[in-house]
């Protein structure tokens, strides 16, 4: 008898536990979804496409209309799918073709990308 009321109070609190993380993620996504209506709203709207990378979640890469990019990160790829979804934006399968030429980059990129080799930071600053 002791047991069951054991098991059924871990249960209560596995199912509670649950529902606390379960509120989280939903917070979570309804935070990230702001975030992206903001820089869509931003940028003349915008498109994005999600990538999962590892214990620190998916990434979401965001495009503009007027070629800026961002990009957010969220804790795991359902909360960055749910994020997406709820602030209605395109979502790309992956990062090629013409949604990678609607990207512009600026200065700061190219010598980012060049670092010293054509006299912009390094990665070290």
């Amino acid at each position: 008898m002791a047991e069951k009321a054991a098991e059924a109070a871990d249960t209560g609190q596995t199912s509670r536990t649950e529902a606390r993380k379960a509120a989280r993620a939903e917070r979570t996504a309804a935070k990230l979804a702001r975030e992206i209506g903001s820089f869509a709203k931003e940028h003349g709207g915008a498109e994005g496409q999600l990538a999962y990378i590892g214990q620190a979640g998916a990434r979401i890469v965001l495009v503009g209309e007027d070629g800026a990019w961002g990009d957010l990160v969220a804790p795991t790829y359902a909360v960055a799918r749910s994020a997406a979804e709820k602030s209605g934006i395109t979502l790309h399968a992956a990062f090629d073709g013409e949604f990678a030429l609607k990207v512009r980059t600026g200065p700061y990129e190219w010598s980012r990308m060049a670092g010293s080799q054509i006299g912009g930071p390094s990665n070290g600053s």
